[in-house]
């Protein structure tokens, strides 16, 4: 695999974990006792941290590339496994026995 295609992949899962992690340790301002402001949403945040959020899904997405990698060169999960319609081959083989 080139060098390229794992940063492209990172990058996806970079963006898919952040976007899944947004709403994990935000609090609304009735959670935390502070009064809101005027016109402002019952449920927008008062504690929302970018940088903590993109430091969390920077190890995620680290961790889940390493295993997608690690999966693609020693080719434990394939294509074939992921049929759900139809039986493995090899459970085929011992149906038709």
């Amino acid at each position: 695999m080139e060098w390229t295609s794992v940063v492209a992949i990172y990058a996806l899962v970079w963006v898919a974990v952040a976007f899944l992690m947004l709403p994990f340790g935000v609090r609304t301002h009735d959670e935390l006792g502070i009064t809101k402001t005027a016109g402002q949403a019952d449920s927008a945040p008062a504690n929302f941290r970018p940088r903590a959020v993109a430091w969390r899904a920077t190890w995620v997405a680290a961790l889940l590339t390493g295993i997608y990698i690690a999966n693609y060169v020693n080719g434990w999960v394939q294509a074939e496994d992921l049929n759900l319609f139809e039986p493995p081959p090899q459970v085929r083989a011992l149906l038709e026995d």
